[in-house]
Protein backbone atom coordinates (compact mmCIF):
# COMPACT_ATOMS: atom_id res chain seq x y z
CA UNK A 1 0.00 0.00 0.00
CA UNK A 2 1.17 3.51 -0.73
CA UNK A 3 1.76 5.94 2.13
CA UNK A 4 2.04 9.64 1.35
CA UNK A 5 3.95 11.90 3.72
CA UNK A 6 2.63 14.87 1.74
CA UNK A 7 0.37 15.48 -1.23
CA UNK A 8 1.90 16.86 -4.44
CA UNK A 9 1.11 20.26 -5.95
CA UNK A 10 -2.27 20.46 -7.68
CA UNK A 11 -2.65 21.97 -11.15
CA UNK A 12 -5.83 22.69 -13.10
CA UNK A 13 -6.10 21.90 -16.81
CA UNK A 14 -9.05 23.38 -18.75
CA UNK A 15 -9.81 22.10 -22.25
CA UNK A 16 -11.50 24.30 -24.88
CA UNK A 17 -11.99 21.89 -27.81
CA UNK A 18 -12.81 24.30 -30.66
CA UNK A 19 -10.48 25.85 -33.22
CA UNK A 20 -10.81 27.69 -36.53
CA UNK A 21 -9.64 24.65 -38.50
CA UNK A 22 -8.52 21.11 -37.71
CA UNK A 23 -4.87 20.75 -38.71
CA UNK A 24 -3.97 17.53 -40.57
CA UNK A 25 -1.24 16.56 -38.05
CA UNK A 26 -3.21 17.27 -34.85
CA UNK A 27 -4.32 14.36 -32.66
CA UNK A 28 -5.56 16.46 -29.75
CA UNK A 29 -9.27 16.68 -29.02
CA UNK A 30 -10.01 19.64 -31.30
CA UNK A 31 -12.99 20.41 -33.52
CA UNK A 32 -13.33 23.02 -36.28
CA UNK A 33 -15.92 25.69 -35.53
CA UNK A 34 -17.26 25.82 -39.08
CA UNK A 35 -20.53 27.73 -39.34
CA UNK A 36 -21.73 26.90 -35.84
CA UNK A 37 -22.09 29.47 -33.09
CA UNK A 38 -19.78 28.67 -30.20
CA UNK A 39 -21.76 27.53 -27.13
CA UNK A 40 -19.67 29.72 -24.84
CA UNK A 41 -22.18 30.16 -22.03
CA UNK A 42 -23.25 26.53 -21.97
CA UNK A 43 -19.64 25.35 -22.03
CA UNK A 44 -18.59 27.64 -19.18
CA UNK A 45 -21.57 26.32 -17.20
CA UNK A 46 -20.38 22.78 -17.94
CA UNK A 47 -16.79 23.56 -16.92
CA UNK A 48 -17.84 25.05 -13.60
CA UNK A 49 -20.21 22.16 -12.92
CA UNK A 50 -17.39 19.75 -13.77
CA UNK A 51 -15.04 21.54 -11.37
CA UNK A 52 -17.67 21.61 -8.62
CA UNK A 53 -17.99 17.83 -8.82
CA UNK A 54 -14.21 17.49 -8.34
CA UNK A 55 -14.12 19.61 -5.18
CA UNK A 56 -14.82 16.89 -2.57
CA UNK A 57 -11.54 15.22 -3.59
CA UNK A 58 -9.38 18.34 -3.17
CA UNK A 59 -10.73 20.10 -0.06
CA UNK A 60 -8.04 22.24 1.55
CA UNK A 61 -5.66 22.08 -1.40
CA UNK A 62 -4.52 25.13 -3.38
CA UNK A 63 -4.29 25.33 -7.16
CA UNK A 64 -0.62 25.78 -8.06
CA UNK A 65 -1.07 26.49 -11.80
CA UNK A 66 -3.74 26.73 -14.48
CA UNK A 67 -3.34 25.76 -18.13
CA UNK A 68 -6.09 26.52 -20.67
CA UNK A 69 -5.48 24.35 -23.73
CA UNK A 70 -7.28 23.18 -26.82
CA UNK A 71 -8.23 23.49 -29.55
CA UNK A 72 -7.71 27.22 -29.62
CA UNK A 73 -8.95 28.72 -26.34
CA UNK A 74 -8.53 32.25 -27.69
CA UNK A 75 -11.61 31.76 -29.89
CA UNK A 76 -13.66 32.26 -26.70
CA UNK A 77 -14.53 35.84 -25.79
CA UNK A 78 -13.08 37.79 -22.85
CA UNK A 79 -16.57 37.79 -21.34
CA UNK A 80 -16.60 33.98 -21.32
CA UNK A 81 -13.18 33.85 -19.64
CA UNK A 82 -14.24 36.49 -17.13
CA UNK A 83 -17.12 34.29 -16.00
CA UNK A 84 -14.99 31.14 -16.07
CA UNK A 85 -12.08 32.56 -14.06
CA UNK A 86 -14.42 34.30 -11.61
CA UNK A 87 -16.15 30.96 -11.05
CA UNK A 88 -12.84 29.15 -10.54
CA UNK A 89 -11.70 31.76 -8.02
CA UNK A 90 -14.98 31.40 -6.13
CA UNK A 91 -14.69 27.60 -6.00
CA UNK A 92 -10.97 27.07 -5.36
CA UNK A 93 -7.99 28.49 -3.53
CA UNK A 94 -6.31 30.34 -6.41
CA UNK A 95 -3.56 32.76 -5.40
CA UNK A 96 -3.15 36.05 -7.34
CA UNK A 97 0.39 35.08 -8.43
CA UNK A 98 -0.66 31.66 -9.77
CA UNK A 99 0.65 30.94 -13.28
CA UNK A 100 -2.33 30.98 -15.66
CA UNK A 101 -1.37 29.98 -19.20
CA UNK A 102 -3.65 30.20 -22.22
CA UNK A 103 -2.93 28.70 -25.63
CA UNK A 104 -3.59 30.98 -28.59
CA UNK A 105 -3.04 30.71 -32.32
CA UNK A 106 -2.13 33.47 -34.78
CA UNK A 107 -5.27 34.39 -36.67
CA UNK A 108 -7.23 34.94 -33.45
CA UNK A 109 -5.17 37.90 -32.21
CA UNK A 110 -6.78 41.31 -31.69
CA UNK A 111 -5.18 43.98 -29.48
CA UNK A 112 -8.21 44.78 -27.34
CA UNK A 113 -9.21 41.13 -26.97
CA UNK A 114 -5.79 40.11 -25.63
CA UNK A 115 -5.51 43.17 -23.40
CA UNK A 116 -8.76 41.96 -21.81
CA UNK A 117 -7.38 38.44 -21.40
CA UNK A 118 -4.38 39.93 -19.57
CA UNK A 119 -6.60 42.10 -17.37
CA UNK A 120 -8.55 39.01 -16.30
CA UNK A 121 -5.41 37.51 -14.78
CA UNK A 122 -4.15 35.31 -17.61
CA UNK A 123 -0.43 35.97 -17.23
CA UNK A 124 1.23 33.63 -19.71
CA UNK A 125 0.55 32.92 -23.40
CA UNK A 126 1.58 29.89 -25.41
CA UNK A 127 1.37 30.82 -29.09
CA UNK A 128 1.04 28.00 -31.63
CA UNK A 129 3.22 29.42 -34.38
CA UNK A 130 4.78 26.12 -35.63
CA UNK A 131 6.72 27.89 -38.42
CA UNK A 132 7.55 31.35 -39.75
CA UNK A 133 7.79 30.04 -43.32
CA UNK A 134 4.69 30.45 -45.50
CA UNK A 135 5.43 27.26 -47.45
CA UNK A 136 5.66 25.22 -44.27
CA UNK A 137 2.54 26.82 -42.84
CA UNK A 138 0.57 25.93 -45.96
CA UNK A 139 1.89 22.36 -45.84
CA UNK A 140 0.76 22.10 -42.20
CA UNK A 141 -2.71 23.40 -43.03
CA UNK A 142 -2.37 26.37 -40.68
CA UNK A 143 -4.82 29.25 -41.01
CA UNK A 144 -2.19 31.96 -40.44
CA UNK A 145 0.77 33.18 -42.49
CA UNK A 146 4.29 34.18 -41.48
CA UNK A 147 3.43 37.86 -41.09
CA UNK A 148 0.52 37.03 -38.78
CA UNK A 149 2.82 34.79 -36.73
CA UNK A 150 5.20 37.67 -36.05
CA UNK A 151 2.32 40.09 -35.51
CA UNK A 152 0.80 37.84 -32.85
CA UNK A 153 3.91 38.22 -30.70
CA UNK A 154 3.83 42.02 -31.05
CA UNK A 155 0.15 42.11 -30.06
CA UNK A 156 0.80 39.86 -27.07
CA UNK A 157 3.60 42.14 -25.86
CA UNK A 158 1.53 45.29 -26.28
CA UNK A 159 -1.35 43.61 -24.45
CA UNK A 160 0.91 43.23 -21.43
CA UNK A 161 2.06 39.61 -21.65
CA UNK A 162 5.62 39.39 -20.37
CA UNK A 163 5.71 35.58 -20.25
CA UNK A 164 5.49 34.05 -23.72
CA UNK A 165 6.00 30.55 -25.05
CA UNK A 166 6.30 30.00 -28.78
CA UNK A 167 5.48 26.55 -30.21
CA UNK A 168 7.67 25.52 -33.14
CA UNK A 169 8.06 22.26 -35.03
CA UNK A 170 10.86 20.87 -37.17
CA UNK A 171 11.03 17.95 -39.57
CA UNK A 172 8.19 19.49 -41.58
CA UNK A 173 7.11 18.47 -45.09
CA UNK A 174 9.95 19.25 -47.52
CA UNK A 175 11.74 21.31 -44.87
CA UNK A 176 15.50 21.75 -45.20
CA UNK A 177 17.89 22.05 -42.30
CA UNK A 178 18.40 25.72 -43.08
CA UNK A 179 14.64 26.34 -43.10
CA UNK A 180 14.33 24.76 -39.66
CA UNK A 181 17.20 26.84 -38.27
CA UNK A 182 15.79 30.02 -39.82
CA UNK A 183 12.47 29.33 -38.06
CA UNK A 184 14.30 28.93 -34.78
CA UNK A 185 16.41 32.06 -35.29
CA UNK A 186 13.28 34.07 -36.12
CA UNK A 187 11.63 32.88 -32.92
CA UNK A 188 14.69 33.74 -30.84
CA UNK A 189 14.80 37.24 -32.33
CA UNK A 190 11.31 37.84 -30.91
CA UNK A 191 12.73 37.28 -27.41
CA UNK A 192 10.25 34.88 -25.81
CA UNK A 193 11.18 33.48 -22.41
CA UNK A 194 10.18 29.93 -23.39
CA UNK A 195 10.21 27.78 -26.54
CA UNK A 196 8.56 24.43 -27.22
CA UNK A 197 10.50 22.93 -30.15
CA UNK A 198 9.56 19.45 -31.22
CA UNK A 199 9.66 17.18 -34.23
CA UNK A 200 6.53 16.63 -36.30
CA UNK A 201 5.31 13.08 -35.79
CA UNK A 202 2.60 11.28 -37.71
CA UNK A 203 -0.03 10.31 -35.16
CA UNK A 204 -2.81 7.75 -35.77
CA UNK A 205 -6.26 9.20 -36.46
CA UNK A 206 -4.83 12.19 -38.32
CA UNK A 207 -4.95 13.05 -42.02
CA UNK A 208 -1.14 13.08 -42.20
CA UNK A 209 -1.05 9.52 -40.85
CA UNK A 210 -3.49 8.37 -43.53
CA UNK A 211 -1.81 10.36 -46.31
CA UNK A 212 1.82 10.91 -45.23
CA UNK A 213 3.52 14.00 -46.67
CA UNK A 214 7.18 13.91 -47.77
CA UNK A 215 9.21 14.41 -44.57
CA UNK A 216 12.96 14.69 -43.95
CA UNK A 217 14.55 11.32 -43.23
CA UNK A 218 15.70 10.34 -39.75
CA UNK A 219 19.32 11.37 -40.33
CA UNK A 220 18.32 14.81 -41.56
CA UNK A 221 15.84 15.31 -38.70
CA UNK A 222 18.57 14.31 -36.25
CA UNK A 223 20.94 16.83 -37.83
CA UNK A 224 18.24 19.54 -37.63
CA UNK A 225 17.80 18.84 -33.95
CA UNK A 226 21.52 18.81 -33.18
CA UNK A 227 22.07 22.15 -34.94
CA UNK A 228 18.98 23.62 -33.30
CA UNK A 229 20.10 22.56 -29.82
CA UNK A 230 23.38 24.40 -30.37
CA UNK A 231 21.51 27.51 -31.50
CA UNK A 232 19.22 27.44 -28.46
CA UNK A 233 22.12 26.92 -26.09
CA UNK A 234 24.03 29.84 -27.60
CA UNK A 235 20.93 32.01 -27.08
CA UNK A 236 20.77 31.17 -23.38
CA UNK A 237 17.84 28.76 -23.53
CA UNK A 238 18.28 25.78 -21.23
CA UNK A 239 16.75 22.49 -22.31
CA UNK A 240 14.90 21.39 -19.18
CA UNK A 241 12.60 18.80 -20.80
CA UNK A 242 12.74 16.80 -24.04
CA UNK A 243 11.05 19.52 -26.12
CA UNK A 244 11.01 22.49 -23.72
CA UNK A 245 13.57 25.29 -23.51
CA UNK A 246 13.53 28.26 -21.16
CA UNK A 247 15.41 31.33 -20.10
CA UNK A 248 16.59 31.23 -16.46
CA UNK A 249 13.68 30.81 -13.98
CA UNK A 250 11.11 30.70 -16.79
CA UNK A 251 10.05 27.04 -17.19
CA UNK A 252 6.35 26.26 -17.51
CA UNK A 253 5.33 25.56 -13.91
CA UNK A 254 2.21 23.68 -14.97
CA UNK A 255 4.06 21.21 -17.16
CA UNK A 256 6.83 20.84 -14.57
CA UNK A 257 4.09 19.59 -12.26
CA UNK A 258 3.24 16.90 -14.84
CA UNK A 259 6.87 15.82 -15.19
CA UNK A 260 7.37 15.60 -11.42
CA UNK A 261 4.28 13.38 -11.06
CA UNK A 262 2.15 16.08 -9.48
CA UNK A 263 -1.63 16.05 -9.30
CA UNK A 264 -3.94 17.91 -11.65
CA UNK A 265 -7.64 18.33 -12.20
CA UNK A 266 -8.77 18.10 -15.81
CA UNK A 267 -12.03 19.79 -16.74
CA UNK A 268 -13.56 20.05 -20.19
CA UNK A 269 -14.24 17.71 -23.09
CA UNK A 270 -11.67 14.89 -23.12
CA UNK A 271 -9.61 16.37 -20.27
CA UNK A 272 -7.44 14.06 -18.16
CA UNK A 273 -6.78 14.34 -14.43
CA UNK A 274 -4.71 12.64 -11.73
CA UNK A 275 -5.48 12.84 -8.01
CA UNK A 276 -3.65 11.36 -5.02
CA UNK A 277 -5.43 10.55 -1.75
CA UNK A 278 -3.55 10.70 1.55
CA UNK A 279 -6.29 8.82 3.41
CA UNK A 280 -5.86 5.48 1.65
CA UNK A 281 -2.86 5.90 -0.66
CA UNK A 282 -4.83 5.72 -3.89
CA UNK A 283 -3.83 7.52 -7.11
CA UNK A 284 -6.74 7.96 -9.53
CA UNK A 285 -6.69 8.91 -13.21
CA UNK A 286 -9.83 10.36 -14.74
CA UNK A 287 -10.88 11.23 -18.27
CA UNK A 288 -13.92 13.30 -19.23
CA UNK A 289 -16.30 12.65 -22.11
CA UNK A 290 -14.44 13.49 -25.31
CA UNK A 291 -17.18 14.65 -27.69
CA UNK A 292 -18.06 18.29 -26.92
CA UNK A 293 -21.81 17.80 -27.46
CA UNK A 294 -21.76 14.68 -25.28
CA UNK A 295 -19.80 16.51 -22.61
CA UNK A 296 -22.22 19.44 -22.66
CA UNK A 297 -25.18 17.10 -22.21
CA UNK A 298 -23.69 15.28 -19.23
CA UNK A 299 -21.30 17.61 -17.39
CA UNK A 300 -24.04 19.17 -15.27
CA UNK A 301 -25.71 15.84 -14.43
CA UNK A 302 -22.83 14.09 -12.69
CA UNK A 303 -22.10 11.86 -15.70
CA UNK A 304 -19.10 13.79 -17.02
CA UNK A 305 -16.59 10.93 -16.75
CA UNK A 306 -15.79 8.55 -19.57
CA UNK A 307 -13.11 6.69 -17.62
CA UNK A 308 -11.76 6.43 -14.08
CA UNK A 309 -9.02 4.06 -12.99
CA UNK A 310 -6.82 3.59 -9.97
CA UNK A 311 -3.15 3.30 -10.89
CA UNK A 312 -2.10 -0.15 -9.65
CA UNK A 313 0.67 -0.02 -7.06
CA UNK A 314 2.93 -2.18 -9.26
CA UNK A 315 2.65 0.31 -12.14
CA UNK A 316 3.31 3.45 -10.10
CA UNK A 317 7.10 3.39 -10.42
CA UNK A 318 6.91 3.18 -14.20
CA UNK A 319 4.38 6.04 -14.33
CA UNK A 320 6.72 8.17 -12.21
CA UNK A 321 9.76 7.40 -14.38
CA UNK A 322 7.79 7.94 -17.59
CA UNK A 323 7.40 11.56 -16.53
CA UNK A 324 10.43 12.37 -14.39
CA UNK A 325 13.07 11.07 -16.79
CA UNK A 326 11.91 13.53 -19.46
CA UNK A 327 13.49 16.25 -17.32
CA UNK A 328 17.07 17.00 -18.38
CA UNK A 329 18.22 17.33 -14.77
CA UNK A 330 16.02 14.51 -13.53
CA UNK A 331 14.61 14.75 -10.00
CA UNK A 332 16.06 14.51 -6.52
CA UNK A 333 15.92 10.95 -5.25
CA UNK A 334 13.58 11.67 -2.34
CA UNK A 335 10.86 12.85 -4.71
CA UNK A 336 10.18 9.25 -5.75
CA UNK A 337 8.86 8.29 -2.31
CA UNK A 338 6.99 11.57 -1.82
CA UNK A 339 5.15 11.35 -5.16
CA UNK A 340 4.54 7.59 -5.37
CA UNK A 341 4.07 6.78 -1.69
CA UNK A 342 6.50 3.88 -2.17
CA UNK A 343 10.04 3.30 -0.88
CA UNK A 344 12.88 3.70 -3.36
CA UNK A 345 13.77 0.07 -2.70
CA UNK A 346 10.96 -1.08 -5.03
CA UNK A 347 13.01 0.18 -8.02
CA UNK A 348 16.49 -0.41 -6.65
CA UNK A 349 17.11 -3.34 -8.99
CA UNK A 350 16.01 -1.36 -12.07
CA UNK A 351 18.01 1.70 -11.03
CA UNK A 352 21.13 -0.42 -10.64
CA UNK A 353 20.58 -2.02 -14.05
CA UNK A 354 20.19 1.37 -15.75
CA UNK A 355 23.31 2.69 -13.99
CA UNK A 356 25.30 -0.38 -15.02
CA UNK A 357 24.26 0.15 -18.66
CA UNK A 358 25.38 3.78 -18.53
CA UNK A 359 21.82 5.10 -18.97
CA UNK A 360 21.40 6.66 -15.50
CA UNK A 361 23.98 8.61 -13.53
CA UNK A 362 25.46 6.90 -10.47
CA UNK A 363 24.30 9.69 -8.14
CA UNK A 364 22.57 8.78 -4.86
CA UNK A 365 21.06 12.27 -4.59
CA UNK A 366 19.51 12.44 -8.06
CA UNK A 367 17.58 10.22 -10.47
CA UNK A 368 18.87 11.54 -13.78
CA UNK A 369 19.83 10.12 -17.15
CA UNK A 370 23.28 10.28 -18.63
CA UNK A 371 23.69 11.93 -22.04
CA UNK A 372 23.38 8.44 -23.55
CA UNK A 373 20.24 7.71 -21.56
CA UNK A 374 18.61 11.01 -22.53
CA UNK A 375 19.15 10.23 -26.20
CA UNK A 376 17.64 6.77 -25.68
CA UNK A 377 14.83 7.39 -23.20
CA UNK A 378 12.74 4.48 -24.45
CA UNK A 379 15.57 2.11 -23.56
CA UNK A 380 15.66 3.54 -20.04
CA UNK A 381 11.90 3.26 -19.61
CA UNK A 382 11.86 -0.34 -20.80
CA UNK A 383 13.92 -1.25 -17.75
CA UNK A 384 11.15 0.04 -15.48
CA UNK A 385 8.25 -1.31 -17.52
CA UNK A 386 6.43 -4.53 -16.75
CA UNK A 387 5.89 -5.67 -20.34
CA UNK A 388 2.82 -7.66 -19.31
CA UNK A 389 0.84 -4.50 -18.59
CA UNK A 390 -0.84 -2.25 -21.12
CA UNK A 391 -0.94 1.43 -20.30
CA UNK A 392 -2.58 4.62 -21.44
CA UNK A 393 -0.07 7.36 -22.17
CA UNK A 394 -1.54 10.72 -21.20
CA UNK A 395 -1.07 13.38 -23.91
CA UNK A 396 0.49 16.57 -22.60
CA UNK A 397 -0.09 19.93 -24.23
CA UNK A 398 2.92 21.93 -25.41
CA UNK A 399 4.13 24.33 -22.76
Amino acid sequence: MRQFTELPPLGLYIHIPWCLKKCPYCDFNSHAIGEQELPENAYVDALLADLTQELPDIWGRSISSVFIGGGTPSVFSPAAFDRLLSGIRALTNLHPETEITMEANPGTFEQQRFAEFRRLGINRLSIGIQSFDDRSLRALGRVHNAEEATESVRIAREAGFERLNLDLMFGLPEQSRQMALTDLATALALQPDHLSWYQLTLEPNTLFYQQPPPLPDDDESWAMQAAGLDLLDDAGFARYEVSAFAQPRQPCRHNLNYWTFGDYLGIGAGAHGKISFASDGRIIRRRKRRNPADYLRHATTGARLSHEQEIPVQETAFEFMLNALRLKDGVETGLFARRTGLPLQVVRKQLDEAIEKGLLADDPAQIVTTALGYDHLNSVLEIFMDSGKSRTYIPIQPA
